[in-house]
């Protein structure tokens, strides 16, 4: 088995009288793509900036390849930050080379221009490019020292459906070549398609954590039903169902399809809006911080 490329152990934050981050403990394995998801106020913006070096913990440690947070670190890894300001009137290639010039060790510009379709854009003013182009510049400049561990806080806020989809192929081609991912997203489906390993973190600690596909399996049945809120029979809502009541929409797992939708004929519950679909990381979400997901 490989060893961690990072390890958090124990790890405390506290801004009295709240306690930020409440004893998280994880490795991180070489090669892959762990994602840190939670509400808004759960702790992981706080994990992933001790994680950094950015943040001191009250209590704990990271290590990076077993030893502290130290100059290596700071060589090897990359950091696309929730917000960055970019330098006015200088171009996309004037801007990676600034930041390249900050290494001893790096890709060449041209390299990362192309790995990040940003050759079209090379001469274009950073106050002229698009939410979906800026992006792309600035996963380019967390390239730009050519960085074994790679952290991408919240990267595609914002951005529109099109957008968010070009920038999960780019990350998807980073880790191709070996890199190794921390990445925090409210959007399931971002952490569901790029991630192999989660950790849902609420008020400060680790509410589940695995391969999503097998947290899916160990807390849902095989199949959920959907309904819209009015379309269900209050009285029905008492059946002896795996029920789950949200304000817009009624939500039923099942293992035995057959047995549940007899169940439901012989309620009266009208089937013509049922929609039936796997779960997903949403509801796992859900399920486990009880808090709607918030941008």
């Amino acid at each position: 088995m490989s060893l961690p490329i990072l390890e958090v152990r124990d790890l405390v934050k506290r801004y009295p009288p709240i306690t930020a981050v409440d004893g998280l403990s994880f490795q991180v394995l070489p090669g892959m793509c762990f994602g840190l998801l939670g509400p808004n106020g759960a702790g992981k913006t706080t994990t992933m900036e001790i994680m950094e070096g950015i943040l001191a913990p009250s209590a704990g440690s990271v290590s990076y390849r077993g030893e502290a947070l130290g100059e290596r670190f700071r060589e090897e890894a990359g950091i696309l930050f929730q917000a960055t300001a970019l330098q006015h009137f200088l171009t996309v290639r004037q801007s990676l080379a600034l930041f390249r010039g900050l290494y001893a060790r790096g890709r060449d510009i041209d390299e990362l221009l192309r790995l990040c379709s940003l050759e079209a854009l090379a001469g274009r003013d950073n106050r002229k490019l698009s939410g979906g182009q800026r992006q792309r510049l600035l996963l380019a400049i967390a390239l730009v020292n050519d960085p074994t561990v790679l952290f991408l806080d919240e990267p595609t806020t914002g951005l529109d459906p099109q957008a968010r989809r070009n920038f999960w192929e780019l990350v998807r081609s980073v880790k191709e070549q070996g890199k190794t991912i921390i990445l925090t997203t409210h959007y399931m489906d971002e952490a569901e398609l790029l991630c192999d390993q989660i950790a849902i973190v609420d008020h400060g600690r680790i509410v589940a954590q695995g391969e999503p596909r097998r947290l899916l399996r160990e807390h849902f049945a095989a199949v959920l039903l959907e309904f819209p809120r009015a379309a269900f029979p209050p009285a029905a809502r008492s059946l002896p169902l795996q029920l789950l009541e949200t304000d817009e929409r009624i939500e039923i797992t099942t293992d035995d399809l057959d047995a549940t939708l007899r169940t439901l004929i012989g309620a009266g519950v009208p089937l013509a809006s049922l929609r039936m679909r796997p779960p997903n990381l949403e509801d796992l979400f859900l399920e486990l911080t009880g808090h709607e997901l918030r941008a």
